[in-house]
C-alpha cells in the first residue's frame, strides 16, 4: 500500500463514524417502485480488482500463471476504467453506470467490515442481521443464533414463502438457520437443487452428485447459477440470496488467472439474472439488485489471504441498481459499512430493519 493511500483510507476511517451517524438520519422516499430484491454476494473479491481491473503484478509467477498472454489479452487495458470494464463488463456497464457502487478506498468511499474476524460466516452474518457478532469467530459455527432480515422478512405475510437462498459453500444453511428461519436454501453440493419433479431438476441433481468434488464444502458456480435458473422457472421469491463461492476457492489456491476468470463468470451470471428480471414483467423496473462480497484480500503477495492478521482484507465494495437508487455512478467521499446491507434490504422493501434490531447499522445512503 502507499503511503498516499494509507493516509487517505486513515482519514476515511476517521470520519466513517460521522458519515455514518449522518447516513442514520436519511429515510427512504414514502413511495418506493421496489418489490423485489436481490442480493449477490461473489466470495472474497477485493476491491482493488473491482475499480482498477487486473493487477499486472499478479499476472505472471506471482500468481502462478501459466499462459500470462492469454490473460493479459483478456484483462489486461492501459487504463483502469478499461481494465475494470473489461473484467467485470455487466457491474461496470449496467449496475454502475445505471445505480451507485461503493468501495473505492483510493478514493475515500471505502466499505468495510465490522467484525474482526475478515473471513465468511461473520462476514455473511454481518450481512445478513446489520452487526457483528463476536461470538462468531469461525467458519464451523454452529447454526447461527441471530435473526437475519431474511428470517424476519419470511414471518411476514407478504413475504412468507417468498424469501429463498442459493449458494455454492455447505455453511449457509447454518449462517441463514434455515431450520429455525423456515427460509429454503440450496446450498453446496447435496443440498444444491430445489425439490421439484422436472426433468432438468433431474439432471442437475444427477450432475450434482457426480460431478468430480474439487472442493468438498463448496460446489461449482455454473451448476449452482443452472439450479437457481430452474427454481426461478417455477417460483417468484421476492426476497433472494445468491451467493457464488469459486472466486475465494481460487485466490487461496493462488491461481490468479482462475480467480480473474471466475470473477468474470460470476458477472456473466449477474448479467444473466438482470436480463430474466427485466424480461420478466412480474419483476421489470420493480426490482432492486445488491452486489457484494463478503470479506476482502490482503495486498501483494498476500493478495490470496484473509483473516485476523490480514492487513486490508477489511475492505470490500458493495454496488447497488434499481429504481430507487438514483444513478451516482462510483461513489466519492461516502464511506459505508458491511452491516448497512440488512437494513437497505428492508428499506428497499418499505421496512425498518433498525427498529426490530437495534444493533443493525442504518441503511447505504443510496436513496435521493
Amino acid at each position: 500500500m502507499t503511503r498516499a493511500l494509507g493516509n487517505a483510507i486513515s482519514m476515511a476511517l476517521l470520519l466513517g463514524g460521522a458519515v455514518l451517524s449522518a447516513q442514520s438520519t436519511q429515510t427512504p422516499p414514502a413511495s418506493l417502485k421496489t418489490e423485489y430484491v436481490m442480493l449477490v454476494i461473489s466470495d472474497g473479491v477485493r476491491w482493488q480488482e473491482v475499480f482498477n481491473g487486473a493487477d499486472a503484478s499478479l499476472m505472471g509467477k506471482a500468481g502462478s500463471v501459466a499462459d500470462t498472454a492469454a490473460l493479459r489479452r483478456d484483462f489486461w487495458r492501459e487504463a483502469p476504467p478499461s481494465r475494470r470494464e473489461a473484467l467485470f463488463p455487466f457491474l461496470w456497464g449496467t449496475v454502475a453506470a445505471q445505480g451507485q457502487i461503493f468501495g473505492d478506498s483510493a478514493n475515500g468511499s471505502q466499505a468495510r467490515i465490522t467484525n474482526t474476524m475478515k473471513f465468511s460466516y461473520p462476514g455473511y452474518s454481518e450481512t445478513f442481521t446489520g452487526f457483528a457478532d463476536a461470538r462468531i469467530d469461525s467458519n464451523n459455527h454452529p447454526p447461527n443464533a441471530n435473526t437475519t432480515v431474511f428470517e424476519w422478512l419470511n414471518r411476514e405475510a407478504a413475504f412468507r414463502g417468498r424469501v429463498a437462498a442459493f449458494a455454492t459453500w455447505n455453511a449457509f444453511s447454518r449462517i441463514i438457520n434455515a431450520d429455525r428461519s423456515g427460509v429454503p436454501v440450496y446450498d453446496g453440493w447435496t443440498r444444491g437443487v430445489a425439490p421439484s419433479t422436472s426433468p432438468r431438476s433431474a439432471l442437475l441433481r444427477d450432475l450434482y452428485a457426480t460431478t468430480i468434488r474439487l472442493w468438498p464444502d463448496v460446489a461449482f458456480d455454473a451448476l449452482m447459477q443452472q439450479s437457481l435458473l430452474e427454481y426461478l422457472g417455477a417460483h417468484d421469491p421476492r426476497v433472494l440470496f445468491v451467493g457464488y463461492g469459486e472466486t475465494d476457492e481460487w485466490a487461496h489456491a493462488g491461481r490468479y488467472d482462475m480467480y480473474l476468470r471466475s470473477a468474470r463468470n460470476m458477472d456473466g451470471y449477474l448479467a444473466q439474472l438482470w436480463a430474466r428480471v427485466q424480461g420478466d414483467p412480474r419483476t421489470r423496473d420493480k426490482t432492486t439488485l445488491i452486489v457484494s462480497t463478503d470479506h476482502g484480500r490482503g495486498w501483494g503477495r498476500e493478495w490470496t489471504d484473509h483473516g485476523q492478521e490480514v492487513a486490508g482484507a477489511e475492505f470490500i465494495w458493495t454496488a447497488v441498481i434499481g429504481p430507487d437508487t438514483p444513478a451516482r455512478g462510483a461513489r466519492a467521499q461516502t464511506p459505508v459499512q458491511q452491516a448497512q446491507v440488512a437494513a437497505t434490504i428492508a428499506a428497499l422493501l418499505g421496512r425498518n430493519w433498525q427498529r426490530a434490531e437495534p444493533k443493525a447499522a442504518p441503511p447505504l445512503p443510496i436513496f435521493r
